[in-house]
């Protein structure tokens, strides 16, 4: 708490000191409902550009535009008082310059309110990172199986095997020395993603890597199974919320189609006041 009774907001310099201490917890999210659900619980909450494929039904992350990013980025803040709030900077957005970076960077931060960004990509991408840094704009980085490059890598296969473990490590160190507070590790062999954690020295977020990671991260519509399109190997189901909401809707077809529903307590007599309210459709 703050000297004025509110929740301090953690920062992007409260995650990157948490480097092999208590483990980061992180969700993505959507909308308000979800970020004040995951907010007592998570430290950073992500916007990721997931949201593309769970809640716009496209096929990969690469058609989500930065007005997306920024309309469920103004919902996810109006929803959090504690977490520190990421935002994905979205496919073409970054890549072409740093000075395009910062220009969309500076735009999602002013008009969400996020904390900072995130941006896909190793050593190719170190100089936009430190860009970005040495102009204010806290940058986690992301590497190993980075989805904007779905289609460079023929897939969603797992990044990092063998010798291609050496390009991994050396994207690890690459965004760590250009001032990234934190990366994403993603779908990389567990040895790799242990043995980057213990070389760097700023927190990894596993996401399909290691219990050594100094964080974890899942798409919270995974982990509830409200998402079922695919079930990659690397999400734990927490809950199956779309099957009981599948079920809970099936009962209200029913009780409809038998005139069970509205019942006598679910209507309004003449005697009632303007009070009786509430929502309505």
């Amino acid at each position: 708490m703050s000297a004025t009774g509110a929740t301090k907001a953690i920062s992007p310099p409260d995650i990157a000191v948490r480097k092999g201490d208590t483990p980061i917890v992180c969700l993505t999210a959507y909308t308000t409902p979800a970020a004040r659900l995951v907010d007592s619980h998570c430290d950073i909450v992500l916007v990721g550009d997931s949201v593309g494929m769970v809640l716009h039904g496209l096929s990969s992350t690469l058609s989500v535009t930065m007005d997306m990013m920024i309309m469920h980025g103004k919902a996810v803040r109006r929803g959090l008082k504690r977490a520190c709030m990421v935002v994905d900077l979205p496919f073409g957005s970054y890549e072409e310059s740093p000075e395009q970076a910062f220009r969309n960077a500076a735009r999602l931060c002013a008009q969400t309110g996020c904390a900072a960004v995130k941006l896909e990509g190793g050593q190719s991408m170190a100089e936009t990172i430190r860009f970005l840094v040495a102009r204010g704009i806290p940058v986690m980085a992301h590497i190993g199986l980075t989805p904007q490059a779905v289609n460079a890598f023929g897939g969603y296969g797992v990044q990092g095997r063998g010798d291609d473990g050496k390009r991994i490590a050396q994207d690890a160190l690459a965004v760590a020395e250009a001032g990234a507070f934190s990366v994403v590790l993603e779908k990389v062999p567990e040895p790799l993603a242990r043995r980057v954690t213990a070389e760097i020295n700023i927190p990894t977020i596993g996401i399909g890597a290691s219990p050594a990671c100094d964080g974890q991260i899942l798409v919270l519509d995974d982990m509830l199974g409200l998402f079922s399109d695919f079930r990659p190997r690397f999400v734990k189901r927490y809950a199956e919320l779309g099957e009981a909401s599948e079920a809970a809707i099936a009962a209200y077809a029913r009780e409809v189609r038998e005139r069970r529903f509205p019942a006598p307590e679910h209507v309004f007599s003449d005697a009632g006041t303007s009070a009786d309210g509430g929502k309505t459709a």
